[in-house]
């Protein structure tokens, strides 16, 4: 069981500290337990119920109501708006991981996507709640399994919608989408994969951790016009600049399409034919600009 400090609290819940204390103080909503320092101290239980909390509170319900309610009550409440709309939807990811509750987590997840698109969703809403969960993985308050129980949950939900649409003509110039060895984080490069496709370009999709042989064996065979890749792992800087240097030599300076932390952090030592993908404008640009050089050739 997670052990979780006041500012863990304020970061999972959007609940400032200030605020959690007077409504531990005035109403008393909560009795955090406390370290030999005096440290608050909160369990997986305790943050559910803030979460569930804000969920009342951000709807309309005034703290000095909920803080008479029952539990039972504040459960039915509670239960009435986690299925409703997307309203407070980041609560509800959130709470959704902390209680490892699928129906949550794919309602929420559904109904965002009817109501603002997958781009949309990704982008506003997958993405920081990636950017909060990375957060409590690295402080240590989520494990391993509830992280990959919900990037597996969003996974399944972008290759659902990615199988919805139909499949580009197979003669149109190709975009080979993969990534290198030892990189597993995929969900920004099936989120490209969904919007190549969607704007009908021709995609390859070879996955996950790729040997660098092989993606040459690959480029050989299909000849595909551009390379797609992200790098969110911790990597060696010269590793970085080497690998994409190689592709360009052995590619002779085919365009590469290029994500995630490391690419960021390392941008400055990537060769020309690198653009990297910072945003989903960026995204929108580099496909814009393959469109018209393919259209033209």
């Amino acid at each position: 069981m997670a052990v979780y400090k006041i500012k863990d609290i304020e970061v999972l819940t959007g609940i400032k500290a200030h605020t959690i204390r007077i409504w531990e103080k005035r109403y008393g909503i909560l009795v955090p337990s406390r370290s030999e320092t005096q440290i608050r101290t909160y369990s997986d239980k305790e943050l559910a119920f803030l979460l569930n909390i804000s969920l009342l509170n951000k709807s309309g319900h005034k703290i000095s109501k909920i803080a008479k309610l029952e539990n039972e009550e504040i459960s039915k409440l509670v239960w009435d708006l986690k299925f409703s709309s997307s309203e407070n939807s980041d609560d509800k990811l959130i709470l959704a991981l902390v209680e490892l509750d699928e129906t949550l987590f794919r309602d929420t997840l559904a109904i965002l996507i009817k109501e603002h698109g997958l781009e949309l969703t990704f982008t506003n809403f997958i993405i920081p709640f990636l950017d909060r969960i990375g957060i409590m993985f690295l402080i240590g308050t989520i494990n391993p399994a509830q992280e990959h129980f919900i990037t597996n949950l969003i996974r399944q939900k972008v290759i659902g919608e990615i199988d919805k649409l139909p499949i580009p003509n197979p003669k149109k110039d190709a975009v080979m989408l993969y990534l290198p060895e030892h990189e597993w984080h995929e969900l920004s490069l099936l989120f490209y994969q969904f919007i190549l496709r969607k704007k009908d370009i021709n995609t390859i999709y070879l996955g996950q951790s790729l040997p660098y042989d092989s993606l040459m064996e690959c480029i050989e065979k299909l000849k595909p016009k551009a390379l797609m890749t992200s790098l969110l792992s911790s990597t060696d800087e010269n590793f970085i600049e080497n690998y994409f240097k190689n592709i360009e030599k052995d590619t002779n300076s085919m365009p590469v399409f290029a994500g995630g932390a490391q690419i960021m952090n390392y941008e400055h030592k990537l060769p020309k034919t690198v653009k990297v993908i910072k945003s989903y404008l960026d995204l929108e640009n580099c496909m814009k600009s393959f469109i018209e050089n393919t259209s033209t050739n």
